[in-house]
């Protein structure tokens, strides 16, 4: 049976995942997530002609001239009155322009004199910032889908928004198997390992929107697998381990019993070939991951991240750069790779790529250093220093 490649398995897993429904929070509240409505601005920003700098304002026409000092201009304390043909208003940073007065000088080009001021030639608009030129009432700030970071959540609040509508936080619990495995930060046995795979997944959920949490590991025993997620409060489920066809792989035949149906049982991946996923009766969604790290983190970043992008209405397509091999690449074989890499900038910004020469799915450290995921497609022919690839960035804190 031919297994379904990356694009193919994804699509399908995203066929499954219902977009979650949309919450009202608060405009600080709302960093990192995902907004589910289009903000359209309520007003013109600046609402009014505002000065850009400390200094006079005046009709151009007056200039250069020695003009009487109206008043004042402070930001939230405009000079109201209109100004006089021969008047200047002293006014400062964001403040409002008085009716009449279309250009300020900036006070390092002033004179003053008591109650005169001898100010310089300058044109229409010299250090002003026009009604709307940020922005203009009715205009679209943000779309829905966009992720919410500080400088968006500002413009948000300067189009007049104290609460936006975002997408729920998916709640994504991790549940890995194996006799082998052991909670981090305890006496191993001999023949024990510490569950990092499960710690990285759990952060990089968190990361992407959803509320994560590790659940306690369990053994190689299907009642122990049932009972772990019967009952679970969660949208997905995702199970590290036990996801291939050994005697000890039992998390399918587990779930099962729970109803299991699978829209992709193996991937042509590697790392990564027995990710499968599904959903069991009551609706929660279930993304089975390998077990050894590199086979689960690079799975993540392929499928995990795109399926949470997707719960949240954001874009889930993989957001891909080209760079030129620094070395070469050998010849791929019949399962598509995603190769850990480093990844260098030459000086007119373009990407190089280097990918690490151990790829050895069970290793932490090589993954702790790379810049980027490699893709190699199936059967690509060997490639020279200096041609491109393919890369998927990985997010660095």
């Amino acid at each position: 049976m031919s297994l379904p490649s990356v694009v193919d398995a994804r699509a399908a897993m995203l066929a499954w995942a219902e977009r979650l429904p949309a919450e009202t929070v608060a405009l600080q509240d709302a960093v990192g997530r995902t907004l589910a409505e289009d903000i359209v601005a309520i007003r013109d920003q600046p609402p009014y002609p505002a000065s850009a700098m400390d200094g006079w304002a005046l009709a151009a026409v007056d200039s250069p001239g020695r003009l009487r000092i109206a008043g004042e201009s402070a930001a939230g304390a405009p000079y109201a009155a209109e100004l006089r043909r021969g008047e200047a208003v002293r006014i400062f940073t964001g403040a409002a322009l008085p009716p009449g007065a279309d250009a300020m000088v900036i006070q390092e080009e002033a004179s003053r004199d008591g109650d005169y001021v001898t100010l310089p030639a300058v044109g229409h608009g010299h250090y002003v910032r026009p009604a709307g030129c940020d922005f203009q009432g009715g205009e679209t700030l943000l779309t829905a889908g966009m992720k919410l970071d500080a400088w968006r959540l500002s413009l948000a609040a300067a189009g007049g928004r104290g609460e936006l509508k975002v997408a729920r936080r998916p709640r994504v619990s991790f549940l890995s198997t194996g006799e082998e495995i052991i909670d981090p930060g305890r006496t191993p046995g001999p023949y024990q390992i510490f569950d990092a795979g499960t710690v990285a997944l759990v952060a990089l959920a968190t990361r992407w929107g959803g509320q994560a949490r590790r659940l306690k590991p369990v053994g190689d025993d299907i009642a122990a697998t049932v009972e772990a997620v019967r009952g679970e409060d969660c949208d997905l489920i995702v199970t590290v381990g036990g996801a291939s066809v050994g005697d000890h792989d039992l998390v399918k035949p587990a779930l099962k019993e729970l109803g299991l149906e699978l829209a992709v049982e193996s991937v042509n991946v590697r790392p990564g070939k027995p990710t499968w996923f599904g959903r069991l009766a009551d609706g929660r969604r279930v993304l089975g991951l390998p077990g050894n790290p590199a086979s689960s983190l690079v799975c993540a970043e392929l499928f995990l991240h795109p399926l949470l992008r997707g719960m949240q209405g954001a874009d889930p397509a993989l957001p891909l750069v080209q760079a030129r091999a620094s070395a070469p690449f050998p010849t791929n074989g019949a399962r598509e790779h995603w190769m850990r890499a480093r990844i260098t900038t030459d000086p007119d910004g373009s990407l190089r790529a280097e990918a690490y020469g151990n790829q050895d799915s069970s290793l932490v450290s090589v993954f702790a250093i790379a810049d980027a995921l490699v893709r190699r497609a199936p059967g690509a022919p060997a490639l020279a220093a200096g041609g491109l690839v393919e890369a998927l960035l990985l997010e660095r804190a």
